[in-house]
């Protein structure tokens, strides 16, 4: 049921990551240049209607062209998402003392190939979603804030989800996200660990662009 579940919120964290599940809690409409520097609330006002708005205004147009659909989501996940520091986090101690250059060559494609995996899967994800919002706390030693709320389904049973997020050039970006407590992070953690013990850093990265290894949530 979990690893069911994890592949549904990794596609919607693409290009939502937080933007739902902060609206309710969101503070009163900020002008644009504030609400792209403030608060994860502030952003996340801007970008919900923003987001779900296009997602429905542009659905049969990213159904009939799926490049239209891969520009929209890289724009949204290059925008909200950490992945280079993400990257770091999923490489683990395969990471320590890893050059800059291959870390973000091994997010760009981890990144690349989640998003042709499970970015179709957005044509299918419900704008119409409640979320209720259980908390709001900040990480330890200062690294950000995690939010913790529940995705509310008509007709299906509450998903947890956690959005870790941090600053970073100067807006607040996600770097993992927790469905029914199986963090995004650690399930990739996981799953390349085996691969990095054998391989460099770069030639993982070559192979998931190639799509030799697929990155998967199941």
């Amino acid at each position: 049921m979990i690893r069911r579940a994890l592949p549904i919120a990794l596609a919607a964290a693409l290009v939502l990551p937080a933007t739902t599940v902060l609206a309710q809690q969101a503070r009163p409409a900020a002008p644009a240049a504030a609400a792209q520097a403030g608060s994860p609330s502030q952003l996340v006002l801007s970008n919900t209607e923003r987001v779900l708005k296009t997602l429905e205004s542009r659905r049969a147009e990213f159904t009939r062209d799926r490049g239209a659909l891969t520009t929209f989501v890289n724009s949204e996940f290059n925008a909200m998402f950490d992945r280079d520091y993400a990257a770091r986090q999923v490489l683990g101690r395969h990471g320590r003392g890893a050059a800059e250059a291959d870390v973000k060559a091994f997010g760009d494609a981890l990144a690349d190939n989640l998003m042709r995996k499970y970015g179709s899967s957005l044509l299918d994800f419900n704008t119409q979603l409640r979320v209720r919002i259980k908390s709001e706390q900040p990480l330890p030693r200062g690294l950000g804030v995690r939010v913790s709320s529940e995705l509310l389904r008509s007709g299906g049973e509450p998903i947890p989800v956690d959005f870790l997020m941090r600053q970073s050039g100067g807006t607040w970006k996600v770097f993992d996200v927790s469905v029914e407590g199986v963090s995004f992070v650690q399930t990739f953690r996981q799953q390349f660990d085996a691969e990095l013990q054998r391989k460099s850093i770069q030639q993982v990265a070559r192979e998931l662009r190639s799509g030799q290894i697929q990155a998967t949530a199941e």
